[in-house]
């Protein structure tokens, strides 16, 4: 019965904006200067952790023959900025 609860659960969910999902991706591709092989995905969860803002933006970049890199906004996708996704990627990647 609880495996009947996780399937619906994904059914219910909306999806993302195409148009802001395509600014994300294209925003992270950018900033990184990814080659044109490299995929970036993007996802919004619902973050568990007490001190999260509740909704979180997962940005993916994998590279073919890199560790798949993740960067978090915390933020609900729809509210991503240009900056937040700056931000997100200079505090993965530390200091220049």
């Amino acid at each position: 019965m609880a495996l009947g609860g996780i399937w619906k659960a994904g059914f219910g969910k909306p999806k993302a904006d195409p148009e802001t999902l395509a600014r994300i991706k294209q925003l992270t591709r950018t900033v990184l200067e990814l080659p044109e092989d490299a995929t970036v995905s993007a996802n919004e969860i619902l973050c568990a952790d007490p001190s999260c803002p509740g909704q979180e933006t997962i940005i993916l970049v994998m590279v073919p023959g890199q560790r798949t890199k993740a960067y978090k906004v915390q933020a609900a996708m729809a509210e991503v900025t240009d900056d937040m996704v700056r931000q997100a990627v200079r505090a993965t990647s530390g200091p220049s």
